[in-house]
Formats: C-alpha cells, structure tokens, sequence
C-alpha cells in the first residue's frame, strides 16, 4: 500500500528525501518486521485474554510425554494472531502490482483456514484428533495446486528450472513435471513445520532463523548485481518477498514472548500449517527449493524422524525412536524441554550459516 503512496507522492515531492526512502526495499522490510511485532505485542494479550475466557484451549495427547500433561487448559489458535500480522505487514509495505504478493498472500490465508478447521475441531471435540488425515491432505493439496499454477503461469522460464547447490547453473529443466514435484514438495514442507510445532517455542524460534535466511536470499536474488556476483538466479520480483520475510520474522519474534517455555499460548495448525506453507513457497519462489532442505534442516530432521519411524514400524514392527517427532525422542531420554529446545535452536542457526555458505561455494 505504501508503496503505491510513494509512487503518488514522487510525482508531487519528487526531491523529498523522506519520499523517496520509502522507495527502498530494505526499509519497508524493516517496516514490515517492526509492523509485525507491534500487532503481536499490541494485540497479543488481548488475544490470550480473550482464548481464556471462551476456554479455545489445547487438548493434550495422552499417549504423549507425561511433563506435557501439565500444560493442559492453555489457548491455542495462537496462528490466528501470527498470521494477521503478516497479512497487515504486507499489505501495508509490499508492492500491490506484484502478483506475486498476491500468491503470499493466498498461501498464509488458505494454509491459515485449513490449520484453523483443524484446531477448531480439536476444541469444539475436546480431543487431540482434528480433521480427519484425508481432508486435511485434500485442502493442502488444493492450496499447492493454486500455488504452484500461479507460479508456472506467472513466471518466466527460470521457474521449472531445477538448482542444487554448489552448481551455479541450473542442472536441468523439470518442464510440465515441476507442478507435480513442487506440489507434494510444498505439502512436505508445512507439514514438516506443523510436525516441529510440540514444545514451546520450538517451532517458532525454528522460523525466525529461517525467515532472516529468507530475507538474505530474497533480498539478493533481487538485485542483479548481488546475484551475477554468487551466480545465483536474478529474480526481479525477488526483493518484494525480503518485506515478506521479515514480516515473518517480526510475527514470530513477537509470537516467542508470549510462546516461550511455560507458554501462555499455543499457535496451533493455525499457525504451523501457514508458516510451513509460506516458507515452501518462498523457497519455490526464489528457486532455492532443494537449499531448503539445508535452511530448514531441524525441520527436515523431524519429518524425516516420522517417515522412519511409521515404514520401520509397519516392516519390522519395531520403533527406531523412543517417540517420533524428534523432539518427543530426546524428551523421553531425559531431556528438559528447555534443553530440547535450545539445542534445536543452536542446530536451526548452523544449519542456516552452513546454506548461506552455499552461495559462495559453487
């Protein structure tokens, strides 16, 4: 919205030096954080306030580890609040005539509302069980779908070019077979932030140092000399997703005060669901698809710990882990949930500058 403003207003006042800031993206990204941690501070008691009241709180697995029994009766839907905040953030600072801020936009609204009928059944139900696996499958496989032809219609041919890492050139053209690859790919990817979402915090502080990778590599593909430079994709729309990015951030940082160990609010699917969905997209976005599996690495660590263990428990009806996702595992050896957390915290940062190391390194 703003930007469209600055547009305005350089016409009028074209040698105003505070017009023409707004004219950099670096500065509506910061906007955007600051935006974005406002709303939740602002807003964010309130809202818990307000779950407490209606008693909109989360139902604790049984079959889970003991110590998570003592957070019963705390709210949830926590995404609701993370997800305004970037929607306002964007809104607010991002380019209206990108389309692709409309794509943003779609995905943390249709990830969102899917997450949203989910934790609402688990209230309205009192029980841990959601929507049924099918229909929640159906609807993210319908918000991928729309995403994913979004992309492939409205960008050019870089678009179903397929990198790796520490090749400068893209290794090969994956055609018509990109939509199906990048669906399942963006259906992995917020499910693997909702199966990260089980301790306080944990998913959350995840997604910040994410979200600043994020904000580096958007910012850089966008600019073309950055980008000739690490002989990495030039992506002119890219700089818009650094407002984005760190919209994220913000949200999430602002989210983490309420959200820390012992946490008065949950984000639920809501929330999970949507920032996984938004982080797989701006990986598809920027081409970074495969480097994902590097910046998001804890994530990867506790989808993949769930995959092993239902295939090894249905061959061989042995568990590999004492409780899958990872994080239940080293719960139950004997790990504080505070420790758990903070170590999976230091692993997300390393995983971070080892895909930021990348860029130089092909």
């Amino acid at each position: 919205m703003f930007k469209e403003i600055y547009y305005g207003l350089q016409e009028q006042f074209s040698d105003s030096a505070l017009i023409r800031l707004f004219g950099y993206t670096t500065f509506r990204a910061a906007l955007a954080a600051f935006t974005a941690l406002f709303v939740m501070f602002v807003a964010g008691p309130f809202f818990i306030r307000l779950m407490r009241r209606r008693r909109l709180d989360q139902s604790i697995r049984n079959d889970g580890p003991q110590t998570h029994l003592a957070k019963t009766g705390t709210p949830t839907m926590g995404g609701i609040l993370i997800n305004f905040a970037i929607i306002i953030s964007i809104l607010l600072w991002q380019d209206f005539r990108e389309p692709m801020t409309w794509v943003i936009i779609l995905c943390v609204a249709g990830f969102g509302l899917i997450g949203f009928l989910d934790d609402y059944l688990k209230i309205n139900r009192k029980t841990s069980e959601g929507l049924q696996a099918k229909f929640k499958l159906i609807g993210q496989f319908s918000i991928s779908i729309t995403i994913v032809l979004l992309l492939y219609f409205l960008n050019d041919d870089k678009q179903t070019l397929f990198y790796f890492p520490f090749f400068k050139d893209a290794l090969f053209d994956l055609g018509i077979f990109y939509i199906p690859i990048a669906v399942v790919f963006l259906v992995f990817t917020s499910n693997a932030v909702n199966l990260t979402d089980g301790l306080d915090g944990l998913a959350t502080g995840l997604v910040i140092f994410v979200g600043v990778a994020f904000a580096a590599l958007t910012y850089l593909s966008g600019h073309i000399h950055m980008a000739n430079y690490l002989q990495i994709p030039f992506l002119p729309f890219s700089s818009e997703l650094t407002v984005t990015s760190l919209a994220l951030v913000g949200a999430c940082i602002g989210f983490l005060w309420f959200n820390t160990h012992p946490a008065q609010i949950f984000m639920g699917d809501t929330g999970s669901l949507a920032m996984g969905g938004l982080i797989g997209t701006l990986s598809l976005m920027i081409k970074k698809e495969v480097l994902l599996f590097i910046i998001g690495g804890v994530f990867m660590m506790e989808a993949f710990s769930v995959i092993i263990q239902v295939v090894s428990f249905k061959l061989t009806k042995k568990r590999v882990f004492r409780m899958a996702p990872l994080h239940h595992h080293f719960e139950l050896k004997g790990w504080s949930e505070t420790k758990v957390v903070v170590r999976f915290w230091i692993l997300g940062g390393l995983f971070v500058l080892l895909s930021l190391l990348t860029l130089k390194i092909q």
